[in-house]
């Protein structure tokens, strides 16, 4: 694993889940992802649940929004983050995009509007994060609110039936 410089192109996936910890880590008040649908990354260790967990638990202002092109793996794979969005669906949404965002390619968290991790493709991992970046904040936040008008669905952390 090389050291995580901010402001640099990495590669690798033990260093983009590095990465992706940090960014938890830094959030305060507000996480903001948007992904693929979560196979990579680490989303369902339990280190990416711990994470998660404590920042939810730090404030009941704190906010968790999620956009995924795919749900399926979440479903089958991430019982903890399930968990999560069951224990704390007051600060935590989940949604899925239509069919018109699946051209998305890249994967990014934003952290507080000023920490921003980028996963340039999804299939790939070479990524960059910035720490205090705002103005890239910003920019990326505008990208997630496209993606987000082009939700679907809402995640439910229960199965709906009789």
């Amino acid at each position: 694993m090389c050291e995580l410089t901010p402001n640099q192109i990495l590669f690798g996936e033990r260093n983009y889940e590095a990465a992706l910890n940090l960014i938890i880590s830094y959030a305060q008040n507000e996480l903001v992802i948007f992904d693929a649908d979560f196979s990579r990354g680490g989303y369902n260790s339990l280190k990416r649940y711990e994470l998660l967990n404590q920042f939810l638990a730090k404030s009941n202002k704190n906010i968790l929004n999620i956009v995924l092109l795919d749900a399926d793996y979440l479903m089958q794979n991430c019982p903890r983050l399930l968990g999560l969005l069951k224990n704390y669906s007051h600060l935590m949404t989940i949604y899925k995009t239509n069919q018109a965002a699946k051209i998305a390619q890249d994967c990014f968290i934003i952290a507080d509007q000023q920490h921003v991790l980028r996963r340039f493709n999804k299939d790939q991992a070479r990524f960059k994060f910035n720490v205090d970046d705002k103005i890239l904040a910003t920019q990326i936040n505008e990208r997630f609110s496209e993606l987000l008008a082009e939700t679907t669905e809402k995640i439910a952390s229960y199965p709906l039936g009789l």
